[in-house]
């Protein structure tokens, strides 16, 4: 299997460098937050959406494009031409890392909503801007999770994008992939909006699972692969298999396949 599935253990020198350089991260993360803020507030959190949400990733991708290079984390970003302008889309990524979120939401090109468990709203400050970027759900509660449902649908009508984890929650098996819930094959064949599946390549290097305050500098990937449309014979099941067997087959290529 290739080594962006399986992540590659810490050598003796990053088992003592990695909690260090996760507390530059840390550091690095809250200050470039304290001095987003005022720029967020100002240009996005009084509007009303889509243009709050709208505004909101724009500066995102000004933050993020500050904050990963200095984390020693530099992203490259692939496909997004696959985006057809007007058009909203279902994106479904792979998740190995907290990392993932703040490379996915900049990552999407337009407005887009993340699918968020609602525990992380809760943080002082960063849950403001959370909020914006989300929407929540309290995956214990299943009023809760037919709102977001309600809530997702809406955000694709108001031309925003939806970036889904279908594996629901980060991959810790060697496994390229986990397997998919249906969430975001069900909200593609009500709403008939295309699905657009997306790989990101070694956050699970960066943050390697079973290792809670460690960080390992590496240059990432984010892929954008073709559309995949909803037919009108597709059940959830045919759908998601489509789509996962997709990107399984990508992901263990790895990025380097994909020139």
């Amino acid at each position: 299997m290739n080594q962006s599935a399986k992540g590659t253990p810490p050598s003796p020198l990053w088992s003592i460098l990695g909690p260090l350089w996760a507390i530059w991260v840390i550091a690095l993360f809250t200050i470039t937050m304290l001095l987003f803020l005022p720029f967020f507030l100002l240009f996005s959190y009084f509007r009303p959406d889509p243009q709050k949400t709208t505004f909101f990733a724009r500066m995102a991708r000004v933050w993020m494009g500050v904050f990963l290079p200095l984390a020693g984390t530099p992203l490259r970003v692939r496909g997004r031409e696959k985006f057809a302008p007007g058009q909203p889309y279902i994106v479904v990524c792979n998740h190995n890392a907290l990392l993932d979120v703040p490379i996915s939401y900049p990552g999407i090109p337009g407005g887009n909503k993340t699918i968020a468990k609602i525990e992380m709203a809760r943080i002082p400050i960063f849950g403001m801007m959370y909020r914006t970027g989300s929407v929540l759900v309290d995956r214990k509660s299943e009023n809760s999770r037919r709102e977001s449902f309600t809530k997702m649908k809406e955000a694709l009508d108001m031309g925003l994008h939806m970036c889904i984890y279908p594996e629901g929650t980060r991959n810790k098996t060697t496994d390229p992939l986990k397997s998919f819930h249906d969430g975001a094959f069900r909200l593609a064949l009500n709403t008939g909006n295309p699905i657009l599946p997306a790989i990101i390549f070694n956050t699970r290097k960066v943050m390697p699972p079973g290792r809670s305050f460690y960080f390992h500098p590496h240059r990432l990937y984010m892929h954008f692969l073709d559309p995949i449309t909803p037919q009108p014979d597709d059940t959830v099941e045919s759908l998601k298999q489509r789509v996962f067997d997709i990107m399984w087959k990508y992901y263990v290529a790895g990025p380097n396949a994909q020139r």
